[in-house]
């Protein structure tokens, strides 16, 4: 690999860090004026249609008898994902959706192993372990009460749609073109994202009430930029480097969610970022080479 080829790998891994680590700030902007289901079909919808062009042209490369499991895709991995976060934001501060949002890695091994016939190996079992006593002491030290700890149960179960999906693809889509796949699941999904647009009046408040024009616009552009865009560098990214290389992005992302956070006037604690350091560590050890 040449010194270009690095630079350009190592540009765009910062770039997905930078994009995915900011859609959490993005939807507390959202939140001001929104709902979590009105802040969810925003995002899908602005990313289903940007990716809408390519969807047509790619649909006819896709085996027919394989769309079902894609649209299924596309909803575990992209529109219920989206609403559980959205939801969960006006109780959670958006640097601690993040550091939970680092536990995905770790869901990938539980759901395989336990349903799709993964095998562990001891480093990958101390690896989980160690990621929940992390999650474990997070729970304890960040002051959850009853009602806030259902939201971050939220944000954890799309940590799990996303481990189901990974799992998902993995068994049952993995010889399709994975750009294909993006456009066309992300576009599918659309269709469900309209109509709960519809039915949440998104496009009334779009005409009528100019100050949730704002929050509007970072859904829309954390659906243009932190979905469609962003996966199509990620995919690029696995293309170029690797699957192991890019799925180290999973580190920087809640550092950035972090440093948002703290410009946002969020209170951040040591033992915050102690408890995403467990969690990394566990995340390091599940992908670490036997």
């Amino acid at each position: 690999m040449t010194a270009r080829d690095k630079w350009i790998n190592w540009s765009l891994f910062v770039l997905l860090a930078l994009i995915w680590g900011s859609s959490f700030i993005l939807m507390k902007i959202g939140r001001t004026q929104l709902n979590g289901m009105q802040i969810g079909s925003i995002r899908i919808l602005s990313a289903g249609l940007v990716f809408a062009p390519f969807a047509l042209f790619h649909f006819r490369h896709i085996p027919r008898a394989r769309l079902p499991l894609i649209f299924v895709s596309g909803l575990l991995g992209n529109l219920l994902p989206a609403f559980c976060f959205a939801a969960a934001i006006d109780k959670i501060d958006s640097s601690l959706e993040g550091i939970l949002n680092s536990l995905t890695p770790l869901f990938v091994i539980v759901v395989g192993a336990l349903f799709f016939g993964m095998k562990l190996e001891r480093m990958k079992v101390a690896g989980v372990l160690v990621g929940f006593i992390g999650l474990l002491l997070l729970s304890l030290y960040s002051g959850f009460n009853a009602a806030n700890f259902g939201f971050a149960a939220l944000v954890l179960l799309a940590t799990l749609f996303y481990g189901i999906n990974v799992n998902l693809v993995n068994r049952y889509l993995r010889g399709l073109n994975a750009v294909q796949m993006a456009t066309v699941s992300l576009t599918m999904v659309a269709v469900p994202a309209a109509i709960v647009a519809v039915q949440q009046d998104v496009f009334s408040i779009l005409r009528y009430d100019s100050g949730a024009r704002t929050a509007i616009g970072a859904s829309a552009l954390l659906g243009v930029v932190g979905s469609a865009i962003a996966t199509a560098l990620f995919y690029l990214l696995i293309k170029r480097s690797g699957p192991l290389f890019a799925s180290l992005v999973t580190y920087a992302i809640p550092v950035v969610a972090i440093l948002w956070g703290l410009l946002d006037g969020e209170a951040i604690t040591w033992v915050q970022v102690g408890c995403l350091g467990v969690i990394l560590g566990g995340v390091y050890l599940v992908n670490k080479k036997s």
